[in-house]
């Protein structure tokens, strides 16, 4: 979300809303053991075929698809991957399986978009031309201005992005949607319905999000509860109730408020540094505790933790820690880094995420999470083989984690979202982005050579 380089002393996107991760130790590289199925090739370009096979334990027809031939994280061996039911299997493939032919494929975890706002995108259409802005107001105003402009619907746009997201290997994405009068519930209504297209492919956490404030704009907190009561939503967000909306206690009460009421959880955008982004962070914890809404709290950006002296930083951490309150970031800039493995020390989920992707704020962002741990290694400056391995893992356990979704560690039992690509190795394939020629959800091929599959 970034302003014309030519204005003077301008908020830019990398100012405001960058993020990146101070990352250390290895990831873990488990793959599952599979034994070769019995069963008849499919070429290796065409597409996946998925057949039933008698399961012993219930008497039903269970789901059953090899995929042959592939190497689970890179490794020096080639093995097969059996799914059944959707999960990977310890076991022999069903008598019947069909299989797909990996030709020596590395497989990984499918990734995890912690933090994208896929209503204001204007991705697939005219190309838009943004103006100056000196703020979020300023930035407010013009995601008006490019909404009402647009002659393809929010559901549309919404569908279009959230389906090339999957073809670049994601599996699960936490969707902001913007709720204020000048929309009603029009954002959280259109990626709804992208959601419902998408659901075979792509596990999504919807939030409405009151980009105009929750105080500041009458009547944005009736559309939150609104939209909490209808069940349109997953998550009650927030925005800088300090430095934007100018009342901290009011709009976390709100905010707080209606969560409790409904069983929703909570995910506040938090740009406000120094001692102004820490009162409120305060505040956020103090209310995760009292209404005991532990695992439901999530705060993105988080831009007041980068810098605090290690001491008041473990403080933070370790109430974050207690109330289980989670962590997004984005990975613009190198100015603001979340110091990840200190907040693990206390347990602190932390996930990445795309943020806005050719929107009103920015014309960059393409929804791709393999370059964002790219761009994650690039700006924190990693080097080590490990280090770019974790990239890859704050992209998909750690967006995992903070939707409360199992890892798909290619381990048995673990969903079957994965992807295929041509490489090396881990890190390499971090560095050099190559083309998802396969990308598997729940056992089922949902995209090939960088294509959706409708």
């Amino acid at each position: 979300m970034q302003p014309s380089p030519s204005s003077p002393g301008a908020l830019s996107r990398r100012t405001m809303l960058a993020g990146a991760a101070a990352l250390a130790g290895a990831t873990a590289t488990s793959a599952a053991t599979a034994v070769p199925a019995q069963a008849t090739a499919t070429a290796e370009g065409g597409a996946e075929a998925v057949a039933t096979a008698a399961s012993p334990a219930s008497g039903r027809r269970a789901k059953a698809v090899v995929f042959r031939d592939v190497r689970p994280f890179g490794a020096a061996r080639a093995t097969d991957l059996v799914v059944v039911d959707g999960r990977i299997s310890a076991g022999p493939a069903p008598r019947g399986a069909k299989v797909v032919e990996g030709g020596g494929r590395i497989a990984l975890p499918s990734l995890v978009d912690a933090h994208i706002h896929p209503d204001k995108t204007t991705w697939g259409g005219s190309w838009v031309s943004r103006k100056p802005a000196d703020g979020i107001a300023d930035y407010v105003a013009q995601d008006v201005e490019l909404f009402r402009a647009q002659r393809r619907p929010v559901a549309e746009r919404a569908y279009g992005l959230m389906s090339h997201a999957v073809a670049r290997g994601t599996r699960a994405m936490r969707a902001h949607a913007d709720v204020a009068p000048a929309y009603g519930l029009a954002g959280a209504e259109g990626v709804a319905e992208a959601r419902e297209r998408l659901r075979h492919a792509l596990d999504v956490q919807i939030v409405a999000f009151p980009q105009h404030g929750v105080v500041r704009t009458p009547g944005t907190a009736a559309l939150l509860e609104r939209a909490a009561r209808e069940g349109l939503v997953d998550m009650i967000g927030g925005i800088d109730p300090i430095g934007f909306d100018r009342a901290l206690d009011e709009q976390l009460d709100l905010v707080f408020g209606i969560a409790d009421r409904h069983g929703v959880g909570v995910d506040i955008h938090l740009h406000d540094r120094g001692e102004t982004g820490l009162r409120a962070m305060r505040g956020i914890i103090d209310r995760t505790r009292a209404l005991s809404l532990a695992g439901k709290v999530t705060v993105s950006h988080v831009f007041c933790l980068p810098g605090l002296p290690d001491r008041e930083l473990g403080s933070v951490a370790a109430d974050l820690g207690e109330q289980d309150i989670a962590l997004t970031t984005v990975a613009l800039s190198d100015s603001l880094v979340l110091p990840i493995a200190r907040l693990r020390e206390h347990g602190v989920r932390v996930g990445l995420g795309s943020d806005g992707v050719r929107d009103s704020w920015s014309p960059f962002g393409n929804a791709d999470m393999l370059h964002r741990a790219h761009i994650l290694g690039w700006v924190t400056d990693v080097r080590l083989d490990d280090e770019l391995a974790e990239c890859y893992r704050v992209a998909t356990h750690g967006g995992a984690d903070v939707m409360g979704l199992a890892h798909a560690d290619l381990a048995p039992g673990a969903p079957a979202d994965f992807v295929l690509v041509r490489g090396e190795c881990l890190p390499q394939v971090v560095v050099d982005m190559p083309r998802r020629d396969v990308v598997v959800h729940g056992g089922a091929v949902v995209a090939r050579d960088g294509e959706f599959l409708d």
